[in-house]
């Protein structure tokens, strides 16, 4: 572990994009962080609205975000540690896995070294793998690379969005035709993510694949302002009635986030940053202790 003071976290009382605000690299957003703001806001207001004391929907499943670029966000020393000691220590503290590729390759393939390594002390543990869209050979390529660790796998859809990338690596706007040769190329459950505009409602309505994730990664995209619980608000009801299983990620911090996201229709969320932040202030104990915190009804995710 690094000392605090070599983080790009500022460790904030409550994990609500203010102390990183516009910082990128970092663990900020563009806009001066304001869909990071959105998003965290946005689960708090609808809970206001929606909520009435008397819910009795399960809980949706709680999952580890994908998350990559861990020296130049996070401010690890080195990327292969940080997979090792985030995987191991969400499987520790009992939610599922993801894994995500970046550039360079190693990216993935620290992701994939890692689950293997979390499944010699959690047997039968498996990641879902998100995958960049690439021309569909590439995507291909790196479902074989990761064919021994995935449970699911999905092509993160609005990384065309972030413009260094996609020029950097050629990313490829989706279509649905071109998804569905990469659906039809797995027998697991396949999924996109990064569902945030009218345009990719559309997509999933003609492609309808097995889970759909809103997501805006965090407010890290620049394609619309807004929240994605407000997104889900919107859209949930179409969104779910053209796939298998609808997940969320993006603000989630507080035990009445998950109330909100199951009234919704969600049956998976996906957390990032505050896990991130737990691992780097207090290691495997510290995502232990954020885990159990967003599982009660009182405590919020994040706060120290």
């Amino acid at each position: 572990m690094l000392r605090r003071l070599d983080y790009k976290c500022h460790f904030c009382s409550s994990c609500e994009g203010l102390g990183c605000k516009g910082e990128m690299p970092g663990m900020g957003g563009p806009w001066e962080s304001s869909n990071f703001i959105a998003n965290v806001a946005g689960w708090k207001r609808l809970a206001a609205q929606l909520l009435d004391g008397n819910q009795s929907l399960p809980l949706p499943a709680v999952r580890l975000a994908p998350m990559t670029g861990a020296v130049e966000n996070v401010g690890y020393q080195e990327e292969r540690s940080f997979y090792f000691d985030l995987l191991i220590a969400a499987c520790a503290a009992g939610i599922g896995l993801s894994i995500g590729d970046g550039c360079p390759d190693e990216k993935l393939l620290f992701g994939i070294e890692a689950t293997k390594a979390a499944a010699q002390f959690f047997p039968q543990v498996r990641a879902a793998v998100f995958i960049k869209p690439y021309e569909n050979k590439r995507i291909l390529e790196r479902m074989e690379w990761s064919q021994e660790v995935a449970e699911i796998y999905g092509v993160d859809i609005d990384s065309y969005n972030i413009i260094t990338m996609r020029n950097k690596v050629n990313l490829e706007k989706k279509t649905a035709t071109q998804l569905r040769e990469l659906k039809a190329a797995t027998t697991l459950p396949f999924a996109i993510k990064g569902v945030f505009t009218t345009e990719d409602v559309e997509l999933v309505t003609e492609l309808k694949p097995d889970i759909v994730v809103v997501s805006n990664h965090g407010g890290r995209i620049e394609t619309r302002r807004g929240s994605t619980a407000d997104f889900l608000l919107e859209q949930g009801a179409t969104l779910k009635s053209n796939c298998g299983q609808l997940w969320v990620d993006s603000g989630i911090r507080s035990y009445r986030d998950l109330q909100v996201a199951a009234r919704l229709g969600a049956s998976q969320v996906m957390i990032g940053r505050p896990v991130v932040t737990a691992l780097c202030r207090d290691g495997v104990k510290g995502v232990i202790h954020a885990m159990e915190n967003l599982r009660s009804i009182d405590p919020v995710l994040g706060s120290v």
